[in-house]
């Protein structure tokens, strides 16, 4: 399981961070699947480069966007790639 975290621009781990960090400790503790946090900053940037004008709708499409982002660098640096 891929969880995004919603680190600050600086990468610190702001009170969104930490509250997704106690989610994902409780995860850990449910599921026999190993549970990934990833740096989220600016994937929903990426996500609205990628897919243009997904951000001006309303219908989830930014958000899926993101989370196929987020998805894809678990799936690079897994096997080596940047991103």
């Amino acid at each position: 399981m891929v969880v995004g975290l919603p680190l600050t621009l600086q990468g610190a781990r702001g009170a969104q961070a930490e509250e997704v960090g106690q989610f994902v400790a409780e995860l850990r503790k449910l599921l026999a699947v190993p549970v990934t946090e990833v740096d989220e900053r600016l994937s929903s940037a990426q996500a609205e480069w990628l897919v243009p004008g997904a951000g001006k709708k309303r219908d989830g499409t930014l958000d899926s966007a993101a989370a196929a982002v987020i998805l894809q660098t678990v799936l690079d640096r897994r096997r080596g790639g940047r991103r």
